[in-house]
């Protein structure tokens, strides 16, 4: 195998977290007196940070920033986190990649402290070596900075033979930044077109297909 390590994004690829977050942000909206759109115009919500999407999106300067992630995490920590499911075929590639020798991480730009007991929640915690995230301060949010901070602390040189796997076109650009090969995958919240922009290596449809490109 060419990838003996495997960094992973989180939601939209190990767990459809759509439910949660967006429930989340509807509440922040309405607790910020904001307009809340249809639910599927809030799915941009999904994978980047929190921060840049509601500056973004609802022109919002700092301080007001603050107090809807703020507002985001109060429902996020209560309740958010939990309304959300593994993907169909995601146990079944984490054991066929640990089995044949693969050392798995999750790098995302959710918080750490989230991230870790999402992954606890859903009894997948053990299967990686190390769960990486952003910080909860914001001073390390892109997914870029993540996979960085992901690789140094983890003593992880041989670049050549990590690969990342996200489904936004943020996780692309963050590996691309960091020299890694990367897999787009299409069952999450991206699509074909966004990926391919970014400078996809390779493109995944379920699973299966990952555990396929990475085990010859």
């Amino acid at each position: 195998m060419q990838y003996k390590t495997i960094l992973f994004d989180l939601d939209g690829t190990i767990t459809d977290s759509g439910e949660g977050i967006i429930h989340s942000v509807v509440y922040a909206l309405k607790k910020m007196n904001l307009k809340v759109p249809p639910h599927t115009e809030l799915y941009s919500f999904i994978g980047p940070p929190l921060n840049d999407t509601f500056k973004k999106q609802y022109h919002l300067d700092d301080q007001a920033t603050e107090q809807a992630v703020n507002h985001y995490r109060d429902y996020y920590q209560a309740t958010g986190m939990y309304e959300n499911y593994v993907y169909d075929g995601i146990l079944e590639l984490l054991i066929a990649l640990k089995n044949a020798g693969c050392t798995l991480y999750i790098a995302t730009s959710k918080p750490e402290i989230y991230a870790k007991q999402i992954l606890t929640h859903f009894e997948l915690n053990h299967y990686f070596e190390k769960i990486y995230g952003a910080s909860l301060d914001g001073e390390r949010s892109k997914k870029g900075d993540v996979i960085r901070y992901a690789l140094k602390e983890a003593k992880l040189t041989h670049h050549e033979e990590i690969l990342m796997i996200g489904d936004r076109s943020h996780d692309i650009v963050g590996a691309k930044e960091n020299d890694l090969a990367c897999i787009g995958v299409l069952y999450g919240f991206g699509d074909r077109t966004e990926l391919v922009a970014a400078g996809a290596d390779y493109i995944a449809y379920t699973p299966e297909e990952i555990r396929k490109i990475i085990i010859k």
